[in-house]
């Protein structure tokens, strides 16, 4: 297992999508882009660190690159790892 010091390199930025907003309102579930080498665990303290909150779980999901077409020219669309973060019902984050 790695050890990762620097949360904030570890967490890239919060995927904020249409279904993201709806799962963070209505049951409490965040999704952060993650470094390729987060495991559960670390991605886990970082966010109890960097937003001062307590996790009760994450997934941690790898979105594979895909190809794209644009004016008939061929290119890739890069993957990314991302986590999703339950948290307690009293828990919040603000994303500003």
């Amino acid at each position: 297992m790695t050890k990762i010091k620097d949360y904030k390199a570890l967490i890239k930025k919060p995927r904020i999508t249409e279904k993201a907003g709806i799962k963070s309102e209505s049951e409490n579930v965040y999704t952060f882009e993650v470094s390729s080498k987060a495991t559960k665990a670390t991605v886990k303290k970082a966010v109890s660190e960097i937003y001062k909150v307590s996790p009760v779980k994450v997934n941690i999901i790898n979105l594979p690159s895909k190809k794209v077409y644009s004016k008939g020219k061929v290119g890739v669309k890069s993957g990314v790892k991302k986590a999703v973060v339950f948290l307690k019902k009293e828990d919040k984050i603000a994303f500003i």
